[in-house]
């Protein structure tokens, strides 16, 4: 019986924890996926239950070494940002893995800008917009202020991807998709961790930044085999895309919040972006990733419930609507005349009378054009002076025809794509161990497009 050469990958959603194994063509030849409990956190609030998490990490790296069919040459990982795990020096975790949604203290979160340059200040220089617990870096302050005794037994803070890695590594490290995401901890100009971080003492509480295709060695019954040190799951999503493709592209990832990623543009934020909710990461490469986000999923899921019950039919009946040019024309010339952008997350469709349609259908390319306003502005913030020439979508957006060509309406000097790509977080993170097992070269059709036009 002939055994595949595989790699496994660990990716950690905040719902779903999922394993794969790609064969050397990155094929997904086998998977297992599981919801893990929450737990609640000393405040009763709703967090990662951290042992529990561990423990299927161990379990299923056992299970997956046993499999007779499979010979795993190396294994990384991939997980959801804005997260710590705190190990002492034991190795063992204590406290929470806190829940980036967790509310953040005000007067805390007053002391902090206060102390180091104000919002605005501190913000363009990490690229990270004012987002509470989802500035990461600030998570460890808060404990450092509040728990001062917890801290005390901290020797490592480490982001989750990072403490996946640890688990089966023993090797506790840091790396820059992490730290560059949103965290309030890295100086983007300066490139290295914000002044705040030394004064505060917390640079004894992170570990060595490692490159982010480093490669380790397992530790314990697991025998040795390469391992990564895992990367922030949006950057890993990115990989697939900037192995595929030479000519620059943006990314626009949709579902609750539909994500602009422009890899190519590496000017600094300003003022204006920040306020419209722009940010910057970085990508394993060490590249800065403009960025925009619009909640335009969370707002069309809410209309089409509202459509659904005003023209009396399914609430997943727009999954039947076809493109109509004449519709697109109407509604698309009707915005363009009223040049509607709210500047928030929400349309103006929210306002509009549903009496004024003659039929589901044009509500609907209603809704999507008025959504397209604010798209349309979203990604316009993160193009450079030299506009990238393709964009490309994938989630549920790309499979929805209506906004796919008003996309491509919005956009006619760009070649707009449909993307489809298997798994791309856990994709990219196989990917980026590529040279560490695998020599056989990458297949050209990891990234499949449909291409699209207003008009066809």
């Amino acid at each position: 019986m002939s055994v595949l050469p595989v790699i496994a990958v660990f990716d950690i959603g905040r719902t779903n924890k999922k394993c794969f194994l790609f064969d050397e063509q990155y094929h997904i030849v086998w998977e297992q996926s599981v919801e893990l409990a929450e737990t609640e956190d000393e405040d009763g609030f709703p967090c990662e239950d951290v042992h529990t998490l561990a423990a299927w990490v161990k379990q299923t790296m056992k299970e997956v070494l046993e499999l007779e069919n499979f010979s795993v040459k190396a294994v990384n990982f991939s997980a959801h940002g804005a997260s710590f795990v705190y190990i002492d020096e034991q190795g063992q975790s204590v406290g929470y893995l806190y829940n980036y949604l967790k509310p953040y203290p005000a007067a805390l979160q007053k002391k902090f800008y206060t102390t180091y340059g104000g919002e605005q200040v501190f913000s363009l220089a990490t690229a990270s917009p004012v987002l509470g617990s989802l500035n990461s870096g600030l998570q460890v302050y808060r404990l450092q202020k509040e728990k001062p005794e917890l801290f005390a037994q901290v020797q490592y803070a480490l982001h989750l991807p990072q403490y996946i890695s640890y688990l089966i590594t023993g090797r506790p490290c840091a790396e820059i998709t992490s730290i560059g995401c949103h965290t309030g901890l890295w100086h983007f100009s300066q490139r290295q961790y914000h002044e705040w971080v030394y004064e505060e003492g917390l640079d004894e509480k992170f570990p060595s930044v490692l490159r982010s295709d480093a490669v380790l060695e397992t530790a314990g019954p697991v025998g040795k085999i390469k391992a990564g040190i895992g990367l922030h799951d949006s950057s890993a999503a990115l990989v697939p895309y900037l192995a595929s493709f030479a000519e620059p592209f943006v990314l626009l990832s949709t579902g609750t919040w539909c994500i602009s990623l422009n890899p190519f543009n590496t000017e600094p934020l300003n003022t204006a972006e920040l306020e419209q909710d722009c940010l910057s990461y970085l990508s394993y490469q060490r590249q800065v990733v403009k960025a925009s986000r619009l909640f335009a999923g969370q707002e069309h899921e809410q209309q089409v419930k509202k459509l659904g019950e005003y023209f009396a039919v399914a609430e997943d009946y727009y999954r039947q609507v076809g493109y109509d040019e004449s519709l697109l024309e109407k509604v698309f010339t009707a915005s363009k005349k009223e040049a509607v952008f709210t500047g928030s997350h929400s349309s103006a469709f929210g306002e509009r009378d549903l009496n004024a349609f003659a039929s589901y259908e044009e509500a609907y390319h209603q809704l999507i054009s008025d959504i397209m306003q604010q798209q349309h502005f979203a990604i316009s913030m993160i193009l450079s002076s030299q506009p990238p020439i393709h964009i490309f979508v994938d989630g549920g957006f790309a499979r929805n025809p209506v906004f796919m060509h008003m996309l491509a309406a919005s956009f006619p000097a760009m070649k707009v794509s449909a993307a489809a790509v298997s798994q791309a977080s856990a994709l990219g993170a196989a990917l980026v161990l590529h040279a560490a097992w695998n020599t056989i070269p990458l297949r050209p059709d990891l990234v499949t497009l449909t291409s699209y036009s207003r008009g066809s």
